[in-house]
């Protein structure tokens, strides 16, 4: 029962917040804007249904704040980013950060922005708020801002957004981006989407402690995000995670320590939740580079020590696509007890070492494996297994799962594929509905029969929509009198675009191949940027 109500509850904040909402106050900060900086916004004031607009600028805003208010289901409390007509979003820089004089809140130094936990506003449980449309950045120890206490040091621990505590949180297409940890929430939240974001950089050198992504909620939901490659010389994982309720699905996680750490909470409210010994992970794309710090893509289970603790509970591994270009060893799982299980089944696993640089699992649990392409002559393990490894039936294995480009990470199947139309029957409560798009977008996932193995579904049509997104050509770049475009895809605008995001021109139902005169600009970085059948795509154009 307690399952069903957390599912429903992030159903209900998935399509709560893309409702449209009446606000009761709107705020407008940036240039020309009712508000000239953040901090004039009345923050310690938001109520249910207010919303605050940031606009870009091109100087970033150096501000932070705490977010301590209540929406209702109706009526969320919405911070969104304006972007640039280019698409940049406005910059929320936490280097030499100051913050509303009238906000008293504590845990300063833990983050960029705050939600949950201050005296003004008076505390209490922040709920239905959404942040959207914002890079945030420079919340490191490295760098320091003004607070209540004057001139005060980020911890090594801080992030772009530290949820402290709420209930109906939503972080929607942000960039977090250079702080200790990128995402961070804590036991005290509650349903949390993190949907559309771009996180990376973050973490500490030489350190374990700090993640791209650092959670331990009460139902959390992860679609759609980029999780790139952490600091350079940082040790830590890319999503770690210790929450009950806890969902992955469509995202492209690439480099860390470790892809997925799924690991336990010492919270007794959250670790005696039913929903805690269950764990989804499905079509997603796992990229392991070559020397990217631990040879494991997936830990499910704890790290604590204390085993009492670990979520000894069932892992639902599907429809992955897994990629390593390690010239080492590659181990998928690492089950923390033999009391964990992984059920896994129609992914792809890829090694572009030889196969037996392919082991399922490092030494515990529990894993089943059924209908799953992997690298021929993989191995139960490379350190001696303690646990058992089943084989149900359905696995193929061999040299080239057949992706269409390799080199471009482009993991979708190509016509002559052994993947199409391999895989079993998924859960029904989790099915395969989307596929990620590259970046920070998701489709519907057209299956045709048989679903195929991995995070892509094949399909004629859409291997060739994929390729003309590389096929676009614009020559010569650098230009210095004319250049030439041309597009396979259907163009509705092209428009382009100075440095700062200002639109130069605009023109409507354009020739798919065309001739621009660019005399009339001054040397320097320019935009091209088309509408066009696929969705919009921007080319950076050098005049010289």
């Amino acid at each position: 029962m307690r399952k069903r109500l957390s599912g429903y509850c992030l159903l209900i904040i998935i399509a709560s917040f893309s409702q449209q909402l009446d606000s009761q106050t709107t705020y407008k900060v940036g240039d020309g804007q009712s508000y000239t900086s953040i901090g004039s916004v009345p923050w310690e004031n938001l109520v249910a249904g207010d919303s605050v607009k940031i606009y870009w600028r091109s100087t970033p805003y150096k501000e932070k704040w705490v977010i301590n208010a209540a929406g209702l289901q109706d009526k969320w409390i919405t911070i969104t980013g304006i972007p640039a007509s280019s698409g940049q979003l406005p910059i929320i820089d936490g280097q030499d950060a100051t913050t509303r004089s009238q906000l008293n809140y504590w845990n300063e130094e833990r983050g960029v922005i705050k939600i949950g936990g201050s005296n003004s506003p008076p505390d209490g449980m922040p709920a239905y708020i959404r942040v959207e449309n914002l890079e945030i950045r420079n919340g490191r120890s490295i760098y320091s801002f003004t607070g209540r206490s004057g001139i005060t040091t980020y911890s090594s621990n801080a992030a772009a957004i530290y949820l402290e505590k709420g209930e109906n949180i939503v972080v929607r297409n942000c960039i977090l981006t250079n702080c200790g940890n990128g995402f961070f929430a804590a036991s005290a939240s509650k349903n949390v989407v993190v949907e559309s974001c771009y996180i990376h950089n973050n973490g500490n050198t030489s350190s374990i402690y700090e993640h791209n992504n650092y959670t331990e909620s009460q139902g959390i939901l992860f679609q759609y995000n980029h999780f790139g490659p952490l600091l350079a010389g940082a040790s830590g994982n890319n999503l770690k995670d210790r929450s009950a309720g806890t969902i992955i699905r469509y995202n492209w996680i690439e480099s860390g320590n470790r892809q997925l750490d799924l690991v336990d909470s010492d919270n007794p409210e959250l670790n005696g939740l039913t929903e805690y010994r269950t764990t989804w992970v499905y079509g997603n794309i796992l990229i392991e580079p070559d020397g990217a710090g631990n040879s494991q893509i997936c830990h499910y289970g704890g790290d604590s020590g204390n085993e009492s603790m670990y979520r000894k509970g069932t892992l639902y591994f599907f429809n992955n696509t897994v990629v390593s270009t390690r010239t080492g060893n590659t181990t998928l799982f690492r089950l923390s007890t033999n009391s964990e299980t992984a059920n896994c089944f129609n992914n792809i696993v890829y090694v572009t070492a030889t196969g037996e640089r392919l082991a399922m699992l490092d030494s515990y649990g529990i894993l089943n494996i059924q209908n799953n392409w992997m690298k021929a002559d993989w191995v139960n393990s490379h350190s001696g297994l303690s646990g058992s490894l089943n084989d149900l039936g359905g696995n193929i294995s061999g040299s080239m799962p057949g992706f269409a480009d390799e080199t471009e990470q482009d993991f979708h199947l190509i016509p002559a594929s052994v993947c199409i139309d391999k895989g079993t029957s998924v859960p029904g409560g989790y099915p395969v509905n989307y596929e990620y798009v590259k970046h920070l977008r998701k489709e519907e996932r057209n299956i045709s029969g048989i679903i195929d193995l991995g995070a892509y579904e094949y399909s004629l049509s859409t291997l060739i929509r994929k390729r003309a997104w590389y096929d676009l050509i614009i020559f010569p770049n650098p230009g210095h009198e004319r250049v030439f475009v041309k597009c396979p895809l259907n163009i509705y605008t092209m428009s382009l675009l100075d440095n700062s995001g200002r639109e130069l021109f605009l023109v409507t139902t354009p020739d798919n191949q065309t001739n621009i005169d660019i005399t009339r600009y001054r040397k320097g970085i320019y935009f091209l940027k088309f509408q066009t059948e696929a969705g919009i795509i921007v080319r950076k154009l050098i005049i010289d």
